[in-house]
């Protein structure tokens, strides 16, 4: 009966000792889903594989963020690269913790849409590749 208590008490520390340490482990870590970190990586991506790569696809577009956003949806617009005054043709947006991204505008009525879908989803989970 000894034996046993004891066997009882070892698996009960042991037991204890798991939980503990399963309290004191941090969580899982990732990108900062909220709205600007989100719209920043997006910002990045847009800039480096679509703009500084060359891509032909974006090569009548200028790249314009506006990350400083007071109402809360930080953004980047594609516009036609010699009148950047011009309605955007794309607009991308972010709100939220976590983030709610959009993705609007003539483009996303072209065959490019599938890919600038793609590339968005990509980079506002903290890939950086290009397509």
């Amino acid at each position: 009966m000894r034996l046993r208590l004891s066997a009882n008490a070892a698996l009960l520390a042991a037991l204890a000792a798991m939980i503990a340490a399963c309290q004191s482990s941090p969580a899982p870590t990732g990108p900062d889903r909220a709205a600007l970190p989100t719209m920043e990586r997006v910002a990045l991506g847009a800039n480096a594989c679509w703009f500084k790569s060359g891509d032909p696809a974006f090569a009548a577009y200028k790249l314009a963020p506006e990350l400083n956003s007071f109402s809360g949806r930080p953004r980047i617009l594609l516009v036609h690269k010699g009148s950047p005054e011009a309605r955007p043709l794309l607009v991308v947006q972010a709100e939220g913790s976590p983030s709610h991204l959009q993705a609007f505008g003539p483009m996303m009525s072209e065959p490019v849409a599938g890919r600038i879908a793609a590339d968005v989803n990509r980079w506002s989970g903290g890939n950086k590749a290009c397509s």
